[in-house]
């Protein structure tokens, strides 16, 4: 079944996030919301949430972070309590604006690391979680992968690539993901501190050729969290599962809301999906 999407802007401090919701046929179901990853966007997810709202049969929101693709444009660098900061101060303002109360969380990549965390911090709201290539804590392949990109994105095609979804933010957008990561004020951080605060069922994707996080990520969240928690790791994947495996992400993810969303129904992926 073919969705369109709606698109609308929603007012936070600082300024305007850019949504896009993909409005299911059983639009009564609580929402699933995707985090998208350090250099990522609405228009980066591409053809993933029509599937997932078809896998699922739940509405999808999908909106670019402050700073991001179609979203206001920052002046300042994050702080290095930027994942936190998302949990307490954009996301409820994106789910009061838009009128959700319920709602499941998906996380690619640092935008796992931001589910988990919305999960521990709003518990009454979220229903369930999935990560796919989601940071639990900073580890030498993690700054070994962004040290890599960093040198990558000085060659301006490369840099094209960021600036083709991000317009004039694209080098914020890079600094922002780049010089946070390797700062030494980061390197202590990781979701200990919340993990334990995580009730709710969570599904930890990730792929074992994943260049920015070894499975120790996805095997500290199954560990961590207080509720129910599995953990799959894709093979000869890297970190965007959602993309490189989009059949097996959709599979993965519809199953485990059927089993722990009793009113959800999984209807699988569309045939060629």
């Amino acid at each position: 079944m073919t969705i369109e999407p709606v698109d609308s802007f929603v007012a936070v401090p600082g300024g305007r996030i850019f949504t896009r919701r993909w409005t299911s046929a059983q639009a009564d179901r609580p929402p699933i919301v995707l985090l998208h990853d350090s250099l990522g966007s609405v228009d980066q997810w591409r053809e993933f949430p029509a599937a997932l709202a078809n896998a699922t049969g739940r509405s999808i929101v999908a909106y670019d972070r402050l700073g991001f693709g179609r979203s206001t444009r920052r002046a300042e660098s994050p702080s290095v309590a930027f994942i936190r900061e998302e949990a307490e101060i954009f996301f409820p303002a994106i789910s009061q604006a838009l009128d959700i109360s319920n709602f499941l969380l998906f996380g690619h990549s640092v935008g796992g690391a931001m589910a988990l965390v919305i999960a521990a911090l709003h518990r009454g709201g979220c229903e369930a979680v999935t990560t796919e290539a989601a940071q639990a804590f900073v580890e030498p392949r993690t700054i070994s992968g962004i040290q890599a990109a960093k040198k990558a994105f000085r060659d301006p095609e490369q840099f094209a690539r960021i600036a083709k979804w991000h317009g004039e933010n694209a080098r914020w957008v890079l600094e922002a993901w780049t010089e946070v990561w390797l700062s030494l004020e980061f390197r202590a951080w990781s979701l200990e501190p919340y993990l334990g605060r995580v009730r709710c069922p969570v599904l930890a994707i990730h792929g074992d050729m994943d260049e920015y996080g070894s499975e120790d990520f996805p095997r500290r969240i199954r560990e961590g969290v207080s509720g129910p928690s599995e953990l799959e790791i894709v093979i000869g994947c890297g970190h965007v599962p959602h993309r490189e495996r989009q059949n097996e992400v959709l599979r993965l993810t519809s199953s485990f809301i059927s089993r722990y969303c009793s009113h959800t129904a999984a209807v699988g992926p569309e045939r060629g999906a």
